[in-house]
């Protein structure tokens, strides 16, 4: 059994729509610092203004990168997150270069990732890698998973919540299987309902992305597609 307070910090909260302004942000920090939730998930542009947001909170301020396709080039990925480092971010959520991996060209998406984890690291800064795992077979998800752990980062985590699927409890349950002994598990998109998120926690992911966090928290279901 899990307490709202305790599922709330598993929550990284998305305010990731192309169409949400700068109020949707205020309001979504002040619901975020009100329901003690571990981090509001942002883009790139709202990292100075979410850590002026939640300056006076717990609440963490993690952001995207390359989202939502992950097909940035290495340079820019890497200046990206040199970039929100230096707005103040405290975790990163990057997307691996789907078409890379599908492509079959495993070194280039191991240094892809590599070169992100090399600069976040050196500033004790958490990387996550969403892998689009609704693109991917389970075979595929295993090798995606282990070029994740090789390349240094601390989380391997399902979608987008742009991409087809969201998470589903067989990609988390080979993800646990795959690396959750060496790295941590980020269950992402299509999480609308306190029972979606309190099966993944139970299967052994350790941190939720969630929309619709303020109705997840209150045991209701969740309008919408993320």
């Amino acid at each position: 059994m899990y307490t709202k307070k305790q599922l709330a910090q598993t929550i990284d909260h998305a305010v990731l729509k192309p169409d949400q302004t700068v109020e949707d942000l205020e309001r979504n920090a002040k619901m975020c610092i009100e329901n003690g939730v571990f981090s509001m998930c942002v883009k790139p542009c709202d990292i100075l203004k979410a850590v002026e947001l939640l300056n006076d909170s717990d609440v963490k301020v993690s952001c995207v990168l390359s989202f939502p396709h992950g097909a940035d080039t290495t340079a820019t990925k890497v200046f990206q997150a040199q970039q929100a480092i230096n707005d103040g971010v405290d975790e990163i959520d990057m997307v691996m270069n789907i078409g890379k991996f599908l492509s079959g060209d495993y070194e280039y998406v191991l240094k892809d990732i590599k070169a992100v984890v090399d600069v976040a690291h050196k500033k004790g800064i958490l990387v996550k890698v969403i892998q689009e795992s609704g693109f991917l077979t389970l075979e595929q998800i295993v090798k995606v998973c282990e070029l994740t752990c090789q390349a240094g980062a601390d989380f391997v985590k399902t979608s987008t919540g742009f991409g087809p699927g969201g998470a589903k409890p067989e990609y988390i349950d080979t993800m646990v299987n795959t690396v959750g002994h060496k790295m941590k598990v980020k269950a992402s998109g299509g999480i609308r309902n306190w029972e979606t998120a309190v099966a993944f926690l139970d299967q052994g992911a350790d941190r939720l992305g969630v929309g619709s966090t303020e109705a997840v928290l209150n045991g209701a279901d969740a309008k919408g597609d993320y």
